[in-house]
């Protein structure tokens, strides 16, 4: 069985060899790179991870599979929130800012019904799975004008929720 790290190792090269698609459990998934400095490290690190277009604005959910903790990147995010993405091609600068009250509830609600498995992450556990707006710093960028006009778009293929549904992420 392949550790996570080789398992997220795998997953970058892919979506860098294939302009940002991958296959397996994420085939046809919106997913971005996200370039952290670790917290306590220092380190850089990159992680894959789903992501729901929102406006300029690209949501990440610290699902950590229902974990009762937050995973590592959250708190990553949490000390330096000036990061960049990796969306298909493109490298963007960010701003991350955690989102609370009635719009996380929200934004997450919109998450788990597109994709169940993240409903199931939210039974799992008893905290607040974090939702994390991942904001371009430069908003005239062509990258975040792109972004906007997927914002209601649901091009999810029919059997991915089915194939998240019971998927694990670091």
């Amino acid at each position: 069985m392949s550790s996570p790290d080789d398992v997220n190792q795998h997953t970058i090269a892919e979506f860098r060899a294939n302009h940002g698609r991958v296959g397996g459990n994420f085939a046809g998934a919106p997913l971005l790179l996200l370039h952290t400095i670790g917290a306590r490290s220092g380190q850089p690190r990159i992680n894959p991870m789903m992501y729901l277009a929102d406006g300029d604005r690209y949501l990440v959910f610290a699902s950590k599979a229902g974990s009762d903790r937050n995973p590592d990147w959250y708190w990553n995010l949490r000390a330096n929130p000036e990061v960049t993405i990796e969306v298909g091609d493109q490298n963007i600068g960010v701003h991350a800012t955690e989102l609370t009250g009635a719009e996380r509830d929200e934004k997450y609600g919109r998450q788990a019904a597109r994709y169940p498995g993240f409903a199931a992450y939210q039974q799992k556990t008893t905290r607040v799975i974090p939702v994390i707006a991942l904001t371009p710093r430069d908003p005239a960028s062509p990258t975040a004008s792109a972004n906007s006009s997927n914002t209601d778009s649901d091009d999810t293929p029919p059997d991915l929720p089915g194939r998240l549904k019971h998927m694990r992420r670091r």
